[in-house]
């Protein structure tokens, strides 16, 4: 027992310690509207986020998920910090849900998601004969098995790596098999078709991103 109980302890002061190191806050969890399975997480806000691998003069990240919409399509050029706000909402998100405090403004609020699901990164494989759109579709064909209501799903650069016409289509539906479920996702693309199908459609919403053309750094 008294191990247990220093263990505990250890813990909370190393919680505490990285805590001063990120300048964390202590964010507001929001719990599901019941605990019925499949209730909907409620709105995710992040304010003035910073992903706490990033030093120096930091640009925070602010974004909204939920009400209206449960899906974020964000666009924008190379370098403006897109794949960089998908692993800072997931990886904050997380963070909050094992009681640390996080590298965002106070008034900062996650929802209790039950799963976290990302498709970030490349995972090309000649080992195992897969190439970068066909290790993205293992994964996302994956997730699409596992994906509920009270889930948040995290997508880079969703159907790139092929045919834009035919990768536009494929991320659409996609998309509309998401929406369909109510599943809270943020994803990201280059695809002009994917921006046009999120603004057109009730449940989604665009966001973009830039960089700065003096230092070509980005804006976030």
């Amino acid at each position: 027992l008294m191990v247990r109980l220093l263990a505990g302890l250890d813990l909370a002061l190393a919680k505490a310690k990285y805590s001063r190191q990120i300048n964390g806050a202590t964010p507001h969890l929001t719990p599901p509207p019941s605990q019925r399975p499949g209730a909907h997480p409620g709105t995710l806000r992040l304010v003035e986020a910073r992903h706490p691998l990033l030093t120096g003069e930091v640009v925070p990240t602010s974004l909204e998920l939920g009400g209206d919409f449960s899906i974020l399509v964000i666009t924008g050029p190379n370098t403006g910090g897109k794949t960089v706000a998908l692993k800072t909402v997931g990886l904050l998100t997380i963070m909050a849900q094992a009681g640390m405090q996080v590298p965002a403004h106070k008034e900062s609020v996650f929802p209790i998601f039950q799963d976290v699901f990302a498709d970030i990164g490349d995972e090309q494989s000649i080992e195992q004969s897969l190439s970068t759109f066909s290790s993205h579709m293992r994964n996302i064909i994956d997730v699409l098995a596992h994906a509920r209501p009270n889930t948040l799903v995290l997508l880079d650069e969703l159907s790139a790596g092929t045919d834009p016409t035919e990768g536009s289509a494929l991320a659409r539906a996609i998309l509309a098999d998401l929406l369909e479920r109510g599943v809270s996702a943020i994803v990201t693309t280059h695809h002009s078709d994917l921006k046009a199908y999120a603004h057109n459609t009730p449940g989604l919403r665009n966001a973009s991103v830039e960089f700065d053309n003096q230092t070509l750094s980005p804006t976030y």
